[in-house]
């Protein structure tokens, strides 16, 4: 058993195009492997910016290939068939015989059996693998034809601790490697993946992604519970600052306390997203002036911190000059400023856009019964953080500089937090507006948007989405549903459509309506799914769906869901199951021809009497119940008609031959099938067995 070991050692790989390199190529080598049935005991990949590893242990130094027949033209072809056959399989005629298969007869040949040597086949395999990858960005340098993510140095290949030889472009591989990323005329012979790796470690360097992030966390908990701190668990950012390094070292770092009175916004945004470093926060939740840093180097002067330390001071230096200067500026004055920016082409500048919105939000807080000059001045000052300098050094903080600027300037709090929370939710995991003037400002904004871009046919495709109008949509179904409202989507588009038009916006898509309609559905399909409700569920949901009751499909997904697999759910399924299957079949047989009108004096049997006034009881708390519905209770009362319509079936011949009594059992049972209807689709739902 022997170990297969492949290193790329390039320049400094970018951390999202070095951990997909690393994953990609890992896969490939699995597939190839398997393909040629060689089987390995352990496989793993691993990176750091300079390094891309990949291991298999416990490979077959040989391999089997077994005979298998190859099937040739159908022995109907015309000659010219068997003729290419032959040339293209490299064997003769006399190799050939005659097969009969199931698809007619056909020519075969049976290979031989042969064994190859799996360092051989890596020989051949590995150039072809490298060469296929695919990166997002690439390269190319010097003279070179390769295209890589930055530029490839070398390519140390080993299999049984002997060199597998290939050329790739310019290179040619061996057992040697660079071991200083700054010192390219230092090389090292290895013969296996141990040695590589503890050599390395002896340096300070670890190839491994998963030792650098234990030696980062242990560091990083010492640090803050000494100092008796915390971070944030920003995944994202760990992972991208585990990629970035080779050789750990973390410092703790501070700015200049007197930047805590700006927005703690700026300073996560500053640290975080532009420098990759790690804010702390003290036992109350509040940011402190401390923060950490992994460096790829040991600081033994300080200064890597003293440097740091500088970078920061110098952009909140300026982050502190435009929040002063922004923070005074009067939103109400700023909202003509907006005029000359531009939405998108053909919708207008973001003028147009807060008027459009200010008369939507108004529909949308008559609906809510919430307080309508609230939400249209939300409306109306929304964007206008877009004209200050500080959104247009932190893009990113649009909408929460709004929130600010208006709390400063003594804004109503309702007002403040909306502007604030104008954009949420961002993600499928990120919190959605809570507070109803926020959601009525979130919800205006995102339907004006969707209306606006479907209308000039800027539409996402099945590979694209480049204004991210699916998040947009889900934001609209997640914000109604974890508020448990229903809003009259419908005529809420139809009415952004119609503020467009009143502004001369001639969309081009005639059919708006629809399209957005059926997009929404879709969301609102993929939403369920992500909530793990059953397949059976979702397209029984579906099939009634209402964009003016999504919060209520949902619920009613959600309680069907969770009961469907127990007693009552059991019992409500075989209930309409069996009363609509014994339906369609009695009127195919019979073609009889219902019309609604269950006769009940004509009734035979006490069995019929009960179920029609079980059917009624039903009837009558459907239509006494409105929006406040509680759907357990209603799959509850479902339920609860399994015995007197068992009791009907079980008593009671439908196929009755007197044709008036045969008719008047069918609309019963229609009767019964139609009441069910009443919560939901039935008919796509799915028997325990099915």
């Amino acid at each position: 058993m022997s170990e297969f070991f492949l290193e790329l050692f390039s320049e400094e790989i970018p951390a999202g195009l070095q951990k997909s390199l690393r994953e990609k190529i890992l896969d490939d080598f699995k597939s190839f492997f398997n393909k040629k049935s060689i089987k390995s005991k352990k496989s793993f990949s691993l990176s750091c910016p300079n390094r891309v590893v990949v291991v298999f242990e416990g490979l077959d130094k040989f391999i089997k290939i077994k005979s298998e027949e190859i099937r040739g033209p159908n022995v109907d072809s015309p000659p010219q068939a068997l003729d290419g056959f032959i040339r293209s399989n490299n064997i003769d005629r006399v190799d050939l015989f005659k097969k009969k298969t199931e698809k007619g007869k056909f020519y075969f040949y049976k290979t031989k059996s042969k064994s190859l040597k799996t360092h051989d086949l890596l020989k051949e395999f590995i150039p072809k693998i490298l060469e296929s990858y695919q990166w997002k960005k690439s390269m190319k340098w010097g003279e070179y034809d390769l295209n890589w993510g930055r530029p490839l140095k070398s390519i140390l290949s080993i299999f049984d601790k002997n060199v597998i030889n290939f050329d790739f472009h310019h290179l040619v591989s061996s057992n040697s490697t660079f071991i200083d990323k700054d010192l390219e005329e230092k090389k090292k012979t290895f013969y296996d993946f141990k040695t590589y790796e503890k050599f390395f470690e002896k340096q300070g360097v670890y190839v491994d992604q998963n030792k650098r992030l234990k030696i980062i966390n242990r560091n990083f908990l010492k640090i803050l519970n000494k100092k008796q701190l915390k971070i944030s668990n920003n995944f994202k950012l760990m992972d991208e600052v585990v990629n970035l390094v080779d050789s750990p070292n973390i410092l703790l770092c501070n700015f200049d306390k007197k930047f805590l009175s700006i927005p703690k916004e700026i300073l996560i945004l500053t640290m975080e997203s532009h420098q990759k470093y790690f804010p702390t926060f003290n036992e109350k939740n509040e940011i402190t002036n401390e923060f950490l840093i992994v460096s790829n180097i040991k600081d033994y002067k300080g200064l890597v911190k003293i440097g740091n330390e500088r970078v920061v001071d110098a952009r909140l230096n300026d982050a502190e000059f435009f929040w002063d200067k922004d923070k005074s500026r009067n939103l109400v004055k700023k909202i003509s400023e907006l005029k000359s920016i531009s939405f998108f082409k053909g919708l207008g500048n973001y003028f147009d856009k807060v008027q459009r919105m200010r008369k939507l939000g108004g529909m949308i807080s008559d609906e809510l019964l919430i307080s309508k000059e609230k939400v249209e001045l939300s409306a109306s000052i929304c964007k206008t953080d877009l004209t200050s300098e500080i959104v247009g050094e932190f893009p990113e903080l649009q909408g929460i500089m709004c929130g600010y600027f208006s709390a400063y300037q003594g804004f109503n709090k309702d007002v403040s937090l909306a502007l604030a929370e104008q954009y949420l939710p961002i993600g499928l995991n990120s919190s959605v507006p809570r507070n109803p003037f926020s959601v009525s400002l979130s919800i205006t904004d995102k339907l004006d948007t969707l209306v606006g871009f479907f209308g000039v046919n800027e539409k996402p495709t099945s590979s694209k989405d480049p204004f991210a109008l699916r998040r947009i949509a889900l934001g609209i179904i997640r914000t109604l549903i974890e508020n448990k409202k229903n809003l009259k989507i419908n005529s809420l588009l139809s009415y952004s459509a119609n503020l467009y038009e009143d502004q001369n916006f001639n969309f081009n898509n005639k059919n708006l309506q629809k399209e957005l309609n059926e997009f929404l559905k879709d969301r609102f399909r993929y939403y369920l799914k992500e909530k793990e409700i059953r397949y059976d569920i979702i397209e029984a949901i579906i099939s009634s769906f209402s964009l003016n009751e999504i919060y209520s499909s949902y619920d009613k997904a959600r309680c069907l869901n969770k009961i469907i697999n127990n007693k009552i759910g059991e019992d409500i399924i075989s209930t309409f199951k069996r009363a609509s299957n014994i339906l369609e079949n009695e009127m195919k047989n019979n073609r009889i021809e219902i019309d609604d009108l269950t006769d009940p004096g004509i009734f035979k049997t006490d069995f019929e009497r009960n179920l029609y006034k079980k059917i009624n009881e039903i009837k009558k708390y459907f239509s006494a119940v409105n929006n406040d519905e509680n759907y357990e209770k209603s799959l509850s009362i479902l339920a609860n008609a399994r015995k007197e319509v068992f009791d009907f079936f079980d008593n009671v011949k439908v196929n009755e031959e007197n044709e008036t009594l045969r008719k008047n059992r069918l609309e019963l049972i229609n009767m019964l099938c139609k009441t069910f209807q009443n919560y939901i689709n039935f008919q796509f739902l799915k028997v325990h067995n099915e």
